[in-house]
């Protein structure tokens, strides 16, 4: 049999991804209790990309503060309850072989919205409906929302602390690893921005100040957890806006973000403005992941529009990246990993056995 670089393993710090193929995080405004505890619906969701062969399911982007949320249906990881029922989830992916990780998030200004589905309402969600004050950098609302109030210094501190206690209800549920969630505009993204962030202290203005509560960020968590267990960063690598974020200042926060205890950077893009112009097309965002792994010469992920076997093969073995993040395609085929051995005639050990009947014969 063949074999490819999107099924070679993967180690980082002590944790070993069996192949680079790895499940993005995908909002699903699932808990319709409200109360941030992931339910059936998760463990179905994730389980099934488990055991579609995913080296890596990263759980959605989950508050670490209920006015973190960006809506009411949102997951959380504030919590020991959360925790608790995240466990059970976190045992079933271990079960089938592959790395569990999860998404914090704090969505800033962008919180306190209507779900994406089960609503016909869009943009802020009223205090009359059980909406709250969302905060972010600079009480510059994105557009169509309601303003928000500008964080003040003893409130930075406690986003700083929410982080890093939701690192440690992550891995005493069991993950091994954690993604802080600095992309799509949500707050850390704000706070990175000149777009969104107005501030004139010291977490406003120079690349360096607006990039202090992301290291801030990164320090705590990576004390919360440890040594052992990795701390991604998902970066939008550019705002698409003049005087915007970019893919240098990316770069160059990434190799900050290194030497804070981060480890592998999960490129995106987009997401802190409207009304600009997205070059949607394959693989469209991968070449910023490119720019970030070399300019800053550290791990990267690539997402985006990724479809195929062959270019997802196309870009781990150029080295544009050292893994991809599927998101829609999971959706579509929670198998795809198999089926994408299968195509680059590959030959795998970790086929479900309930699901061996199925297994494409050897060439």
């Amino acid at each position: 049999m063949a074999t490819a670089a999107l099924f070679e393993p993967l180690t980082l710090r002590g944790v070993t991804f069996r192949n680079r193929i790895w499940a993005a995080p995908m909002c699903q405004y699932s808990i319709l209790a409200k109360d941030g505890v992931p339910r059936d619906w998760h463990l179905m969701h994730l389980g099934q990309l488990a055991a579609g062969g995913a080296g890596l399911v990263v759980a959605e982007a989950s508050a670490v503060s209920p006015e973190g949320r960006i809506t009411d249906a949102d997951t959380g990881i504030w919590n020991d309850d959360q925790a608790a029922a995240w466990a059970r989830i976190v045992d079933f992916i271990h079960s089938q072989g592959a790395v569990a990780g999860i998404q914090l998030a704090h969505a800033g200004r962008k919180a306190s919205t209507w779900p994406a589905w089960g609503h016909d309402e869009h943009g802020t969600v009223p205090a009359s409906a059980g909406g709250w004050q969302a905060v972010s950098a600079s009480a510059v609302p994105f557009p169509g929302y309601d303003p928000p109030v500008a964080l003040d210094a003893a409130g930075i501190r406690g986003i700083v602390d929410d982080f890093a206690a939701a690192a440690g209800h992550a891995i005493g549920a069991g993950f091994d690893l954690v993604e802080i969630h600095a992309a799509h505009g949500y707050l850390l993204h704000q706070f990175l921005s000149p777009l969104s962030n107005r501030r004139t202290d010291e977490y406003g203005g120079s690349l360096e100040n607006r990039a202090r509560l992301l290291l801030a960020v990164v320090t705590a968590v990576r004390t919360a957890i440890g040594p052992e267990h990795p701390v991604f960063v998902r970066f939008s690598a550019t705002d698409y806006a003049p005087g915007g974020w970019n893919e240098d200042d990316t770069a160059t926060v990434a190799g900050w973000a290194a030497a804070a205890g981060a480890d592998l950077f999960d490129i995106s893009s987009g997401g802190n403005v409207t009304g600009v112009s997205i070059p949607i097309g394959p693989g469209y965002q991968v070449p910023l992941a490119e720019h970030v792994k070399t300019a800053a010469d550290v791990p990267v992920s690539a997402v985006g529009l990724i479809t195929t076997a062959a270019q997802a093969e196309q870009i781990v073995a150029s080295g544009q990246a050292d893994a991809i993040m599927l998101g829609r395609e999971l959706l579509r085929d929670p198998h795809f990993p198999l089926r994408a051995a299968h195509e680059l005639g590959v030959s795998l050990d970790y086929w479900p056995p309930q699901y061996l009947r199925a297994r494409w014969p050897e060439a």
